[in-house]
């Protein structure tokens, strides 16, 4: 009952907010958007910029207030208020948009885009649009992608190179079974392990490895390069971002207004594209100026090992795996 209360309280609140801007005519439309990474990280700086975009465009009549640092919560509890209308506009990782629209998650399985490039044709070709509008059957309307980087192995002793040398390597992840799945085919011995133990986990020898993004491995994350030297560039994870807006705000939109915000959510993806590409960079070189080792290697090895493992999720996402891998 208390939850059906909250989700009529917040319809309400926001309908009643857009009904009365679009009876004024020119009043000011207030939009709520949150983000659970702090200032200045590359998705608020794009979300900054899709709020500059609103107001310059409709002569301060649409403002866009930035939550972020997770002021509003986690990525999973700001989804559920977009849904119920609490909140208007979220930035979250695809990933837990998964357990709400189940096709969203195909872009958690391992070694699915070639490169970079590959990535970016996905999101913006067919594929990336019809997952878009598939979140209308989550109660959202999905607006854009934003970069997240990709997911690679370090090590504190044994460089990987190839897939033989994962065989056996206590490795950390996440607790996902996409992940645990991955890393049991390419012979890791995976150790589900909170992210806050791992440096300690490193620094002792509980685990060999652990995996993430350049952000994350240097100086301004947790600072893993100064207990395992050895970074792969396997990119066996590039799990993109999504800017959603909550359907009951959507509705409450004039077709010029929801034309507006789609526009501004558009032309904020260069400058989180730019914003990321520009933290990798310097956390890069940080961490070569400090001593870590940048291995390349055969990403085709890695991911015929891993071909079973996109056999078996087939039977959760359909074709959008053939389809996403089939994408110039």
């Amino acid at each position: 009952m208390q939850r059906w209360v909250r989700y009529m309280g917040g319809r309400f609140l926001a309908l009643l907010a857009l009904t009365l801007a679009a009876g004024a005519g020119a009043q000011e439309i207030t939009l709520r958007a949150a983000d659970n990474q702090p200032e200045n990280y590359p998705t608020v700086v794009g979300l900054r910029a899709m709020a500059d975009y609103l107001a310059e465009n409709s002569d301060g009549r649409i403002q866009m207030e930035v939550f972020a640092g997770g002021q509003l919560g986690d990525e999973r509890s700001t989804i559920e208020q977009a849904q119920l209308g609490v909140i208007d506009i979220v930035r979250t990782s695809t990933s837990p948009v998964g357990e709400f629209y189940t096709p969203m998650g195909v872009f958690s399985l391992p070694y699915l885009f070639r490169d970079e490039a590959h990535f970016v044709s996905v999101l913006e070709g067919d594929v990336g649009q019809e997952l878009l509008e598939g979140l209308s059957e989550a109660g959202l309307v999905g607006l854009a992608y934003y970069d997240s980087g990709s997911r690679n192995f370090y090590t504190t002793q044994t460089p990987i190179r190839s897939v033989a040398d994962l065989q056996g390597l206590r490795i950390r992840t996440q607790e996902s079974q996409v992940v645990l799945d991955m890393m049991e085919a390419l012979g890791a011995d995976p150790v589900p392990l909170p992210f806050a133990e791992v440096y300690s986990a490193l620094q002792t020898g509980v685990i060999d490895g652990a995996e993430n993004n350049f952000p994350s491995y240097g100086p301004e994350g947790v600072r893993h390069f100064e207990v395992a030297p050895y970074y792969t560039l396997d990119a066996h994870a590039r799990v993109p971002e999504v800017v959603m807006i909550s359907s009951s705000t959507w509705a409450g939109l004039s077709p010029e207004d929801q034309a507006l915000v789609r526009e501004a959510a558009q032309a904020s993806v260069p400058v989180q594209f730019e914003a990321w590409a520009e933290l990798v960079e310097r956390s890069r070189r940080a961490v070569e100026e400090a001593g870590s080792e940048i291995i390349e290697v055969d990403i085709a090895e890695f991911q015929a090992a891993v071909a079973p493992v996109l056999e078996q999720y087939s039977a959760v996402y359909g074709d959008l795996i053939r389809r996403i891998q089939d994408t110039e």
